[in-house]
């Protein structure tokens, strides 16, 4: 339910291929943009998960309207997929103003964010997705407007060239960014408002799902929400992907009713099993298993052995894996965990269960 961020890490993660069409990747396509527009909820009291946040957003927003003022700055960050544009969107709605959508990438002149800001009406939402890839002369023209209210447009070149001041209605700027820590500090501070986005617990998901489906006009029962939401890797915007596959799935090959069993065989054709592991996981980490005996391996050494570019491996696959705690990062390369071997159902070999593994390395 909560699915956001259009561009997200898109530019990031512009991937070819395989990586790109995944179906657990929490990047959005064409589809999902359409389907997240119709699923979005439209205020916080509709929005799932993130307790903490829509708590401390909802006392921002309601004492600003309670003083007749314009809402602070706010900062979203955390993963894709987990709710920012649609947040954004709800500050909007929830003050009763318009909202103006663009994105970092998309300002690479201090002229461009010159020309938006200029535009904007009083107590207008301005979201800026992505906002850490935005250019530094923008960057810091961004400074001003955002405390001041002002910006400065240079006319001319060179000697001659002359600042106007142009004065700007008040508006709130809604950022985000997946990169939290790539923020400069002088614009992290004016902004009033940051909150951290958090991965979905199962029993949160299962109400994204249950709420989407009644939104899809989907059947669903409490063990096939449970099914899916187990292997929607704590996010929303792939929990609703799921769902759609599995809906399909169902109306195909069964009455149409999605129940556990349903969605266990659904998500085997798609190749997700039960922890959300897809094709390109599975192949990291057999790869390091079978070929590496569980690592220390190079990443470069292990992109190669999955037939995938070092960039895919390092970006799309190891953070799920790391964050499952599948497969760790070490000065000397990827190294597989004990629960790599148990997911797999493959036994490690002496050096992986606690000996120091030289014959095992050498075959002695």
């Amino acid at each position: 339910m909560n699915w956001d961020d259009t561009t997200d890490e898109a530019a990031d993660e512009r991937l070819v291929g395989p990586a790109a069409e995944r179906l657990v990747g929490s990047v959005a396509d064409g589809e999902d943009q359409a389907v997240e527009a119709a699923l979005r909820p439209k205020d916080l009291d509709e929005f799932i998960g993130q307790e903490k946040v829509r708590e401390q957003l909802d006392l921002v927003l309601r004492a600003a309207r309670a003083r007749g003022a314009t809402a602070d700055h706010v900062l979203l960050s955390g993963a894709p997929g987990l709710g920012k544009t649609t947040l954004s969107m709800i500050i909007a709605a929830e003050m009763g103003a318009p909202i103006r959508i663009t994105s970092g990438p998309a300002i690479q002149h201090a002229g461009d964010l010159a020309a938006i800001l200029s535009s904007l009406q009083e107590g207008e939402v301005l979201f800026l997705d992505e906002i850490h890839r935005m250019s530094r002369p923008a960057e810091e023209m961004l400074y001003m407007a955002m405390e001041d209210f002002r910006v400065d447009v240079i006319v001319g070149k060179g000697p001659g060239a002359t600042a106007i001041p142009l004065e700007l209605p008040p508006f709130t700027l809604v950022g985000a960014t997946t990169r939290a820590g790539l923020l400069p500090p002088p614009l992290r501070d004016r902004f009033g408002f940051t909150a951290h986005m958090e991965f979905y617990e199962p029993a949160e998901l299962e109400r994204v799902i249950n709420r989407s489906a009644g939104l899809l006009d989907v059947e669903i029962d409490a063990e096939g929400a449970a099914e899916i939401a187990g292997r929607s890797r704590g996010t929303p915007r792939i929990a609703n992907r799921l769902l759609r596959r599995v809906r399909d799935y169902a109306q195909v090959r069964a009455d149409g009713i999605i129940t556990r069993e349903i969605a266990a065989a659904a998500l085997k054709v798609y190749e997700v099993d039960a922890r959300g592991l897809d094709r390109l996981d599975r192949g990291v980490l057999e790869a390091l298993l079978k070929l590496f005996g569980g690592g220390p391996v190079g990443l470069s050494t292990l992109a190669v052995a999955v037939g995938e570019e070092r960039e895919t491996v390092e970006e799309v696959a190891e953070p799920f894996l790391v964050r499952e705690g599948l497969l760790a990062r070490t000065p000397r390369g990827r190294v597989a965990t004990p629960a790599a071997w148990a997911h797999l159902g493959l036994t490690p070999p002496r050096r992986a269960a606690g000996g120091n593994g030289q014959e095992d390395l050498f075959g002695a």
